[in-house]
C-alpha cells in the first residue's frame, strides 16, 4: 500500500484548502472591522488628528483585503502539509495571532481604546513574528507569504502610537453623540 501522496493529489489538497481558509479569513477580516464600525465613517475616528503617515483611506481597504488572500493562501499551505514537523503548533500560532489581529478593530474604532489596541498590536507583530518562523519551516513559501503582513502590522504599530501622541485625551473617549435613554 502506498501512503506516500503525488504532487497532483498535494497540489489538490492546497486548491481545497485555499478554497475554504481564503473566504473564511477575508471574510473573519471584514466582519472584525464592520462590527467595530472601523475606517474613516467612524464618527469618532473622524474627529481624530491623523499622524504625517497616515496613508489614504481607500489604501487599508486593499492593502488588508490583500494581505488576509495571502494569510488564507499561506495557511492553507501548512494546513495542506500533513505529516509535516510543527504543522500543528503553526496552526496554533496562526489562531492566536489571527485573534488578536481580529480584536484591534473593536478595541480601537469600538470602544476607542487606543491604549489597549497598541499593546494588542504589540502582541500582534511578536505573534505574526513566530507565525512566520514557524510557517518557514514547515513551508518556506507559506512564512514569506507573510512577510508583507509582518511589515503591515508593524507599520499599524507605529501607526497607532502616533494616534494616541496626538490624541491623548481621546483614549478610551466615548462617541460625543451617543446617548443612552433610560426608560420613557
Amino acid at each position: 500500500m502506498n501512503f506516500i501522496a503525488s504532487p497532483g493529489q498535494l497540489r489538490a489538497s492546497y486548491l481545497r484548502w485555499a478554497l475554504v481558509l481564503v473566504p473564511l479569513v477575508l471574510l473573519l477580516g471584514f466582519l472584525s472591522g464592520a462590527i467595530a464600525n472601523s475606517g474613516p465613517t467612524n464618527s469618532w475616528f473622524a474627529g481624530l488628528t491623523k499622524p504625517s503617515i497616515y496613508p489614504p483611506p481607500a489604501a487599508f481597504g486593499i492593502v488588508w483585503s490583500i494581505l488576509y488572500v495571502m494569510m488564507g493562501l499561506a495557511l492553507a499551505m501548512i494546513v495542506a502539509a500533513y505529516g509535516a514537523r510543527g504543522r500543528w503548533a503553526a496552526i496554533g500560532v496562526f489562531a492566536l495571532q489571527f485573534l488578536l489581529n481580529l480584536a484591534w478593530s473593536p478595541t480601537f474604532f469600538g470602544m476607542h481604546l487606543m491604549s489597549r489596541a497598541l499593546y494588542i498590536l504589540i502582541a500582534l507583530d511578536l505573534a505574526v513574528l513566530v507565525t512566520v518562523i514557524l510557517f518557514y519551516r514547515v513551508r518556506s513559501r507559506a512564512g514569506l507569504l507573510l512577510l508583507p503582513y509582518l511589515a503591515w502590522v508593524c507599520f499599524a504599530t507605529a501607526l497607532n502610537w502616533q494616534f494616541i501622541e496626538l490624541n491623548p485625551s481621546a483614549d478610551g473617549r466615548p462617541t460625543s453623540n451617543v446617548r443612552i435613554e433610560l426608560g420613557p
